[in-house]
């Protein structure tokens, strides 16, 4: 009897294969969505059982990016806005986040990575800003570059960045600093200003908005909705998405 599962299974490699040839993105964003509204309706005892489920989902989707040759991931785990929810559901979240990045500590899944960390850090406890530095320290090397944003607001970065920008040339008078700025000079002060730009962003859980999500980098960026929640996405959500992508004519706005 074929089973549900050996036929997806044929599916995923089926999908897999026919994007051997394609090209895929170079750099992906994701938007982690859903896990609250999966643990009701699932009925999970609480919100930290969905969690850490999607921790599972998150370190998954490493891989796959890694085996397809995926070179560059930003993860958007918590928003700024995400600060001002109950302090109970907080902490229970940021327990699994320090969970998580102490295993990636000594997991061999992110050995070619290089790990930074983007957006209002020093907002968060003391043990999670801890667990950051040495996370940082340890995975400061690798060939490709995971990229999690953490309290992170995509204005926010923008505003950021131009007081930067200001900072550094406040010796000049304002009219010239006015003719100095510049696309590249925005960049360069940007939390991630050695990362390319979004060729792909994933939102899951069936909301069709960025939220802010890297606003400047996600000028010509593709965007694909999917419906599941982040806990229960699986590989071959992921290959639909990147079928999605390889289909598009990307115009970058011509």
């Amino acid at each position: 009897m074929v089973t549900p599962k050996f036929v997806y299974s044929l599916y995923e490699t089926r999908l897999q294969n026919n994007l051997k040839n394609e090209t895929l993105p170079k750099h992906i964003g994701i938007i982690h969505d859903g896990h609250r509204r999966y643990a009701r309706r699932e009925n999970l005892l609480s919100y930290e059982v969905s969690y850490r489920i999607g921790m599972v989902r998150f370190k998954e989707c490493l891989a796959w990016c890694d085996e397809l040759g995926i070179d560059n991931i930003t993860s958007w785990l918590l928003s700024k806005e995400n600060l001002s929810r109950p302090e109970e559901e907080l902490n229970s979240y940021y327990l699994v986040l320090n969970e998580l990045f102490e295993e990636l500590l000594i997991d061999d899944l992110v050995d070619n990575f290089k790990i930074n960390f983007v957006g209002s850090i020093d907002l968060l406890p003391d043990y999670l800003q801890n667990s950051i530095k040495k996370l940082k320290e340890v995975r400061g090397g690798g060939e490709k570059l995971l990229t999690v944003a953490l309290g992170y607001g995509g204005r926010q970065e923008i505003v950021d960045a131009m007081k930067s920008l200001l900072q550094e040339n406040q010796e000049l008078e304002i009219q010239d600093l006015i003719k100095s700025i510049n696309d590249e000079q925005i960049r360069d002060h940007l939390y991630s200003p050695d990362s390319p730009d979004i060729d792909l962003i994933i939102r899951t859980s069936g909301e069709s908005r960025l939220s802010g999500f890297l606003l400047w980098q996600s000028a010509y960026s593709e965007v694909v909705f999917q419906d599941v929640y982040w806990p229960e996405f699986r590989k071959i959500d992921f290959l639909r998405c990147l079928r999605e992508y390889v289909q598009r004519d990307r115009r970058f706005g011509k």
